[in-house]
């Protein structure tokens, strides 16, 4: 029972170790993506730091992450801030694409009609874009859930702690039931992430659903 209470109690620190950094990060990318897709100029460099960041290793960075700013070599917060910073290198492109795809036309019938900028981005573009931005988030969460396990292997809390657990262990039979545990977990937990965001995109897009009823 109590290894069972252990185990609910890294799924849950797993989850929102995931989730919340993919939220950060979408915050962050929408007026990054907007600007590089709003000034032409700006999207080669914005595109090229934001790769550059994505190619640094998660191992590495949840070990540079503490001493820069501050933090213990255990403390939790090193993984939300290290995978906000894979979430918005993955979501910036992401963002300015989908922005991309609006077609010209709905843009210049929505300036037609009188709508500001603003009103444009918030009512039209970003809604059009949705299912472009949603598979870029399925792709960070799903990411995030592979990622936070690594920093089980470092010691903190999470279901990366059944990989090390069955690494210390010294037989087969020993140590495959938490590595086959902790797998299961992970991939559990990243169908039911994308499962969630599947759900809310096509609540988010009604006209989809009434396109296709046609």
């Amino acid at each position: 029972m109590d290894h069972r209470s252990e185990d609910l109690g890294w799924l849950w620190t797993h989850a929102w170790l995931s989730v919340v950094p993919v939220i950060v990060g979408l915050l962050i990318a929408l007026p990054l993506g907007w600007l590089s897709r709003r000034y032409g100029w700006l999207y080669p460099p914005m595109m090229s730091i934001t790769g550059l960041l994505y190619t640094i290793p998660s191992i590495a960075l949840f070990v540079l992450v503490p001493p820069l700013l501050g933090l213990s070599s255990l403390d939790p917060l090193q993984v939300p801030i290290a995978l906000t910073v894979y979430s918005v290198a993955l979501l910036v492109r992401v963002v300015a694409d989908g922005l991309a795809s609006v077609p010209d036309e709905v843009n210049q019938a929505a300036t037609a009609i009188g709508y500001t900028r603003a009103r444009r981005l918030f009512t039209v573009e970003l809604p059009v874009a949705v299912p472009v931005i949603a598979a870029g988030l399925r792709v960070a969460t799903v990411s995030n859930v592979s990622m936070v396990a690594i920093a089980g292997t470092i010691g903190l809390s999470n279901l990366g702690q059944l990989f090390q657990i069955g690494k210390d262990l010294s037989t087969p039979t020993a140590y495959y039931p938490p590595i086959v545990l902790g797998i299961v977990l992970c991939v559990l937990l990243a169908l039911v992430l994308d499962s969630v965001i599947l759900l809310l995109t096509r609540l988010a897009t009604p006209w989809r659903r009434a396109v296709a009823a046609r």
